[in-house]
């Protein structure tokens, strides 16, 4: 992202929640490094707002301790001119007149600032139980009205627990703000690997005209995490695997690999495109959830010498909890470019490694020259590095050296990293910066939720009202339970095992 001159409309940005954990880590120093790229408009104020009682002062010394603990860009130097945008306001939800008070506070900035116009976006960085009220209090204030300025309502993920809480929340939503206000962020879409996505498969003429039923073979996304709950374990409780990752990211990165060619970049155009693969998928009746889905729990187990709690011994979970710390589903997309191409995602905690890749795996050739068997075990891969190693890797066979014809299959690879004179921007300073200028593309439309939503329902209810659906073990620090494996249709196959080759940083994952 290039700077801007400032082009961007002037505004007033509201964090609730301020003083909470997502907006000191990622809200603030993306805030902070938007600023060092001279993309935020030239008159801007923003407001943190939460129970505590802050000062503007108390409230811009603990942002600028946050933004230097937290912040990946190398030049502080501009922390304090940034910290001067800052302002704090107490608002406790309940008290509809806080509202009014927040209002007239913004009055006051815009008049003080010379902001001009009455364009706001309010962040809700705060507990889901928020979602309604919050945005309820703003419109009883006016905060929704757009007569003399745009008002735009950011929502966190989860949106919803389930597909009747979700059509709840929306129903409470639009009572007082239209679809083109609300903007439903997934920090996935904001990851520049995710957004080349879209770039490799309609950019290259060698991949698109693959990229269908007769080309591929089956599609693979992982997304693992080499830590448990820590000290969220009442939260996760309430959430899940399938909720937490499967119903929003791992879904949406599922909509941009198997979307059509939009009509244009428009932000509609894209997110009608990504919404029919969602409408698309093929539905899983509640009996057939044992065959087509598994969920795990990681148990004790010894990792470098290091005991390693179970998920039943973390503080905050119940020690007989069904909680799935991982998930991983089979599913069919039923549509033209992709009817009978099986779909393998999964997602854990206390895996091997932090890792988030899709695979694309191809079919194998029809005549087996120099393979013995007719598996596609070798056959060649695309790999799309989501994090933490962003880049591309394509899996083919070479002969090696010597006499006779022995293949072996060797990769060519594309990392971020190489790129040392190109910054890669953290996810929410996209976002963020989308925000501002009004661009949807990246964020969730309410029939893409819905759509995720219905199509999880029934994996959802089977795991809560089927005791005989069991809760897999797996020891912290393996790839989940091995039951996981029979998912795959042919026997000689089994999920790829990315970060086989580690640095000295256990943390840190080559293709």
């Amino acid at each position: 992202m290039k700077g801007n001159n400032n082009k961007t409309e002037n505004q007033l940005l509201v964090i609730f929640g301020a003083t909470g954990d997502l907006n000191k880590r990622k809200l603030m120093p993306s805030l902070y490094a938007l600023d060092v790229l001279n993309l935020l408009p030239e008159k801007l104020a923003i407001v943190g707002s939460g129970r505590t009682v802050l000062t503007d002062e108390e409230f811009r010394h603990s942002m600028i301790v946050a933004i230097r603990e937290f912040s990946k860009e190398k030049d502080l130097s501009k922390v304090e001119a940034f910290a001067s945008r800052l302002f704090y306001q107490t608002v406790n939800p309940s008290k509809v007149d806080d509202f009014q008070i927040l209002n007239k506070r913004l009055e006051s900035l815009r008049e003080q600032l010379e902001i001009g116009s009455q364009n706001i976006i309010f962040y809700l960085s705060t507990p889901p139980s928020l979602y309604e009220i919050i945005p309820q209090g703003l419109a009883a204030a006016g905060l929704n009205n757009e007569e003399k300025g745009w008002k735009r309502l950011i929502v966190e993920k989860p949106f919803g627990y389930d597909l009747e809480g979700a059509e709840k929340l929306n129903t409470s939503l639009q009572k007082n703000w239209n679809e083109e206000q609300i903007f439903r962020i997934d920090h996935y879409l904001g990851k520049e690997t995710v957004q080349n996505v879209m770039v490799t498969r309609f950019s290259n003429g060698i991949f698109e005209p693959l990229w269908n039923r007769n080309f591929i073979h089956h599609v693979e996304i992982t997304s693992a995490e080499n830590f448990g709950v820590g000290q969220r374990g009442g939260y996760y409780e309430g959430s899940g695997a399938l909720r937490d990752m499967v119903q929003n990211h791992l879904l949406q990165l599922v909509s941009l690999i198997a979307m059509e060619p939009p009509a244009s970049i428009d932000a509609n155009a894209i997110r009608n495109e990504t919404v029919k693969v969602l409408q698309s998928l093929r539905p899983i009746s509640e009996d057939k959830v044992g065959s087509v889905a598994i969920r795990g729990q990681y148990v004790e187990s010894q990792i470098q010498g290091a005991h390693i709690k179970g998920y039943r011994e973390e503080a905050g979970v119940d020690p007989a909890s069904k909680t799935e710390t991982f998930a991983a589903l089979k599913f069919y997309i039923d549509n033209w470019r992709w009817g009978g191409v099986p779909f393998y995602i999964r997602t854990g905690k206390h895996l091997p490694t932090k890792v988030t890749e899709a695979v694309i795996h191809f079919k194998p050739t029809p005549h087996h020259l120099f393979a013995q068997k007719g598996s596609c075990d070798t056959c060649n891969q695309l790999i799309i590095r989501i994090q933490p190693d962003e880049g591309i890797l394509i899996r083919f066979a070479m002969k090696t050296p010597g006499a006779g014809f022995r293949v072996e299959n060797v990769s060519m690879d594309f990392h971020y990293s190489d790129l040392s004179n190109v910054r890669i921007p953290d996810a929410y300073e996209r976002l963020l910066l989308d925000s501002m200028t009004g661009d949807s593309t990246l964020y969730a439309r309410i029939d893409a939720v819905m759509a995720a939503w219905k199509f999880i329902a029934p994996i959802q209810n089977a795991w809560k009202n089927n005791p005989e659906i069991p809760v897999y073990g797996y020891p912290a620090g393996s790839w989940g339970p091995d039951v996981a494996d029979n998912l795959i249709e042919e026997p000689e196959m089994t999920w790829r095992h990315p970060c086989a080759a580690l640095t000295s940083d256990e943390n840190f994952c080559k293709l």
